[in-house]
């Protein structure tokens, strides 16, 4: 089984958006409410941090090709 940390950004969205309809659903005790709210953070989180990486490349490889130089920090 996959952890949160293997999952492509794909495969995390899909989880996101099950959440997001169980929980919307109303048919979750709290405990499992909270249990889900927790995953979904963690899962927004990452897919947040993965968009912004993936925004990051993208500027440093236009700025490769163009010389000039690149708003965020080069570092990986």
């Amino acid at each position: 089984m996959k952890t949160e940390t293997d999952l492509t950004f794909e495969q995390a969205m899909e989880r996101l958006e099950k959440i997001i309809r169980k929980m919307e659903s109303g048919e979750e005790s709290l405990e499992a409410s909270m249990a889900l709210f927790e995953e979904g953070n963690r899962l927004a989180r990452q897919c947040g941090g993965m968009l912004e990486r993936a925004e990051q490349k993208v500027t440093r490889l236009i700025s490769a090709e163009t010389g000039e130089e690149a708003p965020f920090d080069t570092e990986d």
